[in-house]
């Protein structure tokens, strides 16, 4: 497996390859789950009792943060948009008394919510990674501090 790290073989590395990976498919998933709340932004949550204007903030961050966590572009903004989203997401589970993980997979939990914040956080905390427009937008100096 040691040629698998060779920089000749892959001049980019694998840690970069490994965080393109979980970009796209956190990416993914995240524009997914947002793509149902954009088509109806200030109404998704039903009657619940929160502003217009935040059901709308909430569906563009998990819609287009997706969006940009795919391309790696603006990948910052793109992961603070969508921990601030999920961790609202996980404080209302949780003050609803419900579990991390629930005992049935229909029951409510703020599981799939606390792994997206994590992910996202350390897409946050690493950067995009080489293989991202982030990269070739704000230099190889800037990309290569926060992740190789």
């Amino acid at each position: 497996m040691k040629w698998l790290r060779n920089p000749d073989f892959y001049p980019n590395g694998l840690p970069a390859v490994g965080l393109l990976f979980l970009r796209i498919f956190t990416g993914y998933a995240m524009a997914q789950h947002g793509l149902g709340k954009i088509q109806n932004p200030f109404g998704w949550m039903g009657d619940a009792p929160v502003p217009g204007f935040l059901q709308a903030l909430a569906a563009a961050s998990e819609f287009f943060g997706g969006i940009a966590l795919i391309f790696g572009v603006l990948t910052p903004l793109a992961c603070l948009g969508i921990m601030s989203t999920m961790f609202v997401a996980i404080m209302s589970m949780m003050m609803r008394g419900a579990p991390m993980v629930a005992p049935k997979p229909s029951a409510p939990s703020w599981e799939m919510a606390g792994l997206f914040f994590f992910i996202t956080l350390a897409l946050f905390m690493t950067g995009p990674g080489r293989l991202s427009v982030d990269y070739f937008l704000f230099g190889r100096k800037r990309a290569t501090e926060t992740a190789t």
